[in-house]
């Protein structure tokens, strides 16, 4: 909504969308929130775009976590120390291809976090009748 009111032109796809490599290459901004394991791969990229990658799914077999990051050392530690690791969206082959992307772990999830906070407390002062003011900038 916020991409819309600043005019943007926004396209919502979904996992059976006809041809969405097609439709995903044509984006500067794609966002990813399908719930598939490195479901956009770098082919399905327009080069230059900016990635952000919503999803997030615990990968446990050694061998599909091998076939999203190769030989990694550090993603091949995480794995035999918790017995997977977390990918998102986006194949992490395809950060390559982009201007600039969100990583997971370490990407959007923080500022979720702190929106639901921000809106569980909003939403308690509005119940309890304590006026919701926004927090004065400290310049």
């Amino acid at each position: 909504m916020m991409l819309l009111n600043a005019s943007a032109t926004v396209t919502i796809c979904h996992s059976k969308t006809k041809d969405l490599g097609k439709v995903t290459r044509e984006a500067d901004i794609l966002v990813a929130a399908i719930g598939r394991p490195a479901f956009v791969t770098a082919d399905m990229v327009k080069p230059g775009a900016v990635l952000i990658d919503v999803g997030i799914s615990r990968v446990t077999d050694e061998a599909e976590m091998k076939s999203y990051f190769g030989d990694d050392p550090a993603r091949a530690e995480t794995f035999a120390k918790r017995g997977g690791v977390v990918i998102g969206d986006i194949h992490p082959a395809a950060f390559a291809v982009s201007g600039a992307y969100t990583p997971v772990p370490g990407g959007v999830g923080a500022l979720t976090i702190a929106m639901l906070m921000h809106n569980t407390v909003l939403a308690a002062k509005l119940r309890r009748g304590i006026p919701a003011t926004p927090a004065k900038a400290k310049v």
